[in-house]
């Protein structure tokens, strides 16, 4: 993520989906025009993990549920779906969060399938 020069790793491999985890990473920028420096590294933190969330949303859209119709066409049909998935998608845990030279931020967000499970989702194994 982070090399030890403080820079972001030009390459790195994602997390995706494991057997019980959904892993996203989430990179944010910090506001440069900000004097303060915990101000800087707040802002890019939390804009990295509103990056993180979209991301998790990206792969939960590509899960396959049972019946073969992907999440992504449920929630097209069903907006108690979609607000469900969105809440549990905002509870994801942060696993890792590391700080670049410039104040940029780089997270890791962790969503149990379980989780998923419990908003409704039957999601195929």
């Amino acid at each position: 993520m982070i090399s030890k020069n403080g820079e972001l790793n030009r390459e790195w491999t994602e997390e995706g989906i494991t057997k019980n985890y959904i892993f996203a990473r989430g990179i944010g920028a910090a506001d440069q025009t900000l004097t303060n420096k915990t101000q800087r590294m707040a802002t890019a933190r939390n804009a990295a993990i509103v990056n993180g969330q979209y991301n998790i949303l990206s792969f939960v859209k590509g899960v396959q549920l049972e019946g073969g119709v992907s999440v992504a066409k449920a929630i097209e049909t069903d907006s108690i779906l979609a607000t469900k998935i969105n809440n549990v998608i905002k509870g994801a845990e942060i696993v890792r969060s590391s700080w670049s030279n410039d104040d940029g931020c780089v997270v890791v967000l962790r969503l149990s399938k379980t989780s998923l499970r419990a908003a409704g989702l039957k999601i195929a194994e």
